[in-house]
């Protein structure tokens, strides 16, 4: 595995993060940036950022949670069924901290000499997926193609939803959502999907049927080869086709 710790210096202080370059080849690689889902920096998300990386990116894949002291990755059995510190973690981010971050991690990978061009995609789970759409929307001539996979509350009454800042976003859209999901359901994805079509945006927002919140990592109770498989088959699709 290529991963590099990174301090990145925000509005707010100096960010964790880590890097992610090809096994082989010396670059520069088009730039990817990885949102985390809620269970936090782990192993699981190493590898997965590992695997985008093998496929020929550089990839950032930022701790969302860095304003809390560092931490041991969470045993995800007992995070799930008692939730207060899954909550304190959470709060220490929101909607506003994480495109203030977004803007910091962009720049970075600017500077990168290993980074081509200044299009990226971004890709996110759980909670990263809302990060990922609220990303190309607060930077769209930067985020050129963007993913969302079970992502969760992207359709709310808050001013800053996803489906009320879509029209300022320029990238090609990837949303594939849970069966059965409370934070994403058939009504939500409707009005998603509405809101990109309204705004002009290529997007495929869709409903995997059978499949539970949490298909894509490998270290979750419901993880589902074939959906991970597919997840990733499908978001390379999406960026081999518009930053490749």
């Amino acid at each position: 595995m290529s991963k590099k710790d990174v301090s990145i210096t925000t509005p707010d202080g100096e960010a964790r993060a880590y890097a992610f370059t090809p096994d082989q080849g010396a670059g520069p690689w088009p730039g990817v940036m990885v949102y985390m889902d809620a269970l936090a920096i782990r192993p699981a998300m190493f590898e997965m950022a590992q695997r985008v990386a093998d496929h020929g990116y550089f990839v950032l894949l930022p701790d969302m949670f860095w304003r809390r002291p560092p931490y041991e990755p969470f045993d995800i059995p007992v995070m799930l069924s008692d939730r207060s510190k899954l909550m304190e973690f959470m709060g220490s981010t929101n909607p506003q901290k994480a495109m203030s971050d977004t803007g910091a991690f962009l720049g970075w990978l600017s500077d990168q000499p290993q980074v081509k061009g200044e299009k990226v995609g971004t890709t996110g789970y759980c909670m990263g997926g809302g990060m990922s759409l609220r990303a190309a929307a607060a930077y769209p001539d930067r985020v050129a193609a963007a993913a969302a996979f079970h992502a969760g509350n992207v359709v709310t009454d808050a001013p800053d939803s996803v489906h009320k800042v879509a029209p300022t976003t320029k990238a090609k859209v990837l949303v594939a959502g849970a069966d059965e999901d409370k934070g994403f359901t058939s009504e939500a994805r409707d009005i998603l999907a509405k809101a990109y079509q309204a705004a002009g945006v290529d997007a495929d927002v869709s409903i995997w049927p059978g499949k539970l919140h949490g298909y894509a990592p490998r270290d979750m109770p419901v993880y589902d080869k074939e959906a991970s498989e597919r997840h990733f088959k499908e978001m390379f699709a999406l960026f081999d086709g518009v930053l490749k």
